[in-house]
């Protein structure tokens, strides 16, 4: 059903976020990321001790395209 909507104001949204008024038959947003991280990077806790002192992060991408979004109608 139709509906009436007044002023409308957004602050911001993000990548793979949506705004949307009205019907709508489905709605599916998509993202893309690539994240590069050393030994140790995402290890959360308290007294935590890494040591990695020989550890490399190769980030040598040769490729223009890893994953593609595309047919999102």
């Amino acid at each position: 059903m139709p509906a009436f909507v007044g002023t409308v104001k957004l602050n911001s949204i993000g990548s793979s976020g949506v705004f949307h008024i009205g019907d709508v038959f489905a709605i599916s947003p998509q993202s893309v990321t690539k994240t590069f991280a050393g030994a140790g990077s995402f290890n959360t806790g308290d007294g935590l001790h890494v040591y990695n002192y020989y550890s490399n992060t190769n980030t040598n991408d040769a490729d223009v395209a890893d994953e593609n979004v595309v047919g999102n109608v």
